[in-house]
């Protein structure tokens, strides 16, 4: 079976739609179906060949280990790149307090993409959690889940602050906290390497140099609170924010 009969498979299982005939067509429409699914079990043979479909598009787009990355200084990375393709001990999710994934048909957002390509387990599971925490996540808390096919071993999901006109002090520290409730959960489940996407800048209008200062700062305070040796991917996708982080951690060396 491949790639484009998996989708097809898959694709007759959630919907009764017409198949289209193109594999971009179809996967348009595959994902569109699972980022509106609500969280319930599913077939065995459909998470086999979601699994093997899943799996081989992530090969495809090229998986980085973090140990091919060269650290800007002990134990600090700066890699641009798509980071549901690293592998590495946990990737972080800019998640919303529901902590289910983004539902909009292939949104871009991260929540969205992380969803889509670890595969319809992870909201499951997130509906587990939160549903025996029995009310939303907090705004920087973290909560850890499997990866399930994604390269990396486990996501840290944080709701960062959502910044709705002026940004307040209130909205510094609610970043900074999810930095550190990531870390700390992270050193709790001896995860020895995190890669930290950057939270809130996207959806949640964090101005984005201000957001990588905190990242810098609160990632800096806690190695040298802990003695820890975390080993921590600051991955950006764009190349503005790229520039700020070079910039940045430049000046910290």
């Amino acid at each position: 079976m491949n790639k484009n009969e998996r989708l097809e498979t898959l694709i007759k299982e959630l919907s009764s739609a017409e198949i289209p005939y193109s594999f971009e067509d179809k996967w348009r429409l595959f994902r569109s179906l699972v980022n509106v699914r609500k969280p319930k079990p599913i077939s065995r043979e459909f998470l086999k060949i979601q699994d093997e479909l899943l799996q081989s598009l992530i090969k495809e787009k090229g998986v980085t280990a973090i140990d091919e990355l060269r650290p800007i200084k002990d134990n600090i990375y700066l890699w641009q790149g798509d980071i549901t393709t690293l592998k590495i001990g946990a990737i972080v999710n800019a998640a919303n307090s529901g902590m289910l994934g983004c539902f909009a048909p292939c949104h871009a957002c991260i929540d969205n993409v992380i969803h889509t390509f670890a595969g319809v387990q992870l909201r499951l599971e997130c509906a587990e959690i939160m549903k025996k925490q029995g009310y939303s996540e907090p705004t920087g808390r973290a909560k850890i889940t499997k990866a399930y096919n994604l390269p990396c071993d486990y996501i840290l999901h944080t709701v960062g602050a959502i910044v709705l006109g002026e940004l307040t002090e209130t909205d510094c520290k609610i970043l900074s906290s999810c930095y550190r409730s990531c870390l700390e959960l992270a050193e709790e489940n001896g995860v020895n390497s995190i890669a930290f996407c950057c939270i809130s800048t996207g959806e949640f209008h964090f101005p984005n140099e201000k957001a990588a200062e905190i990242a810098i700062d609160a990632v800096t305070r806690f190695i040298g609170e802990k003695q820890s040796g975390i080993k921590i991917v600051f991955n950006v996708f764009k190349d503005f924010d790229y520039e700020i982080y070079k910039r940045l951690l430049g000046k910290n060396s």
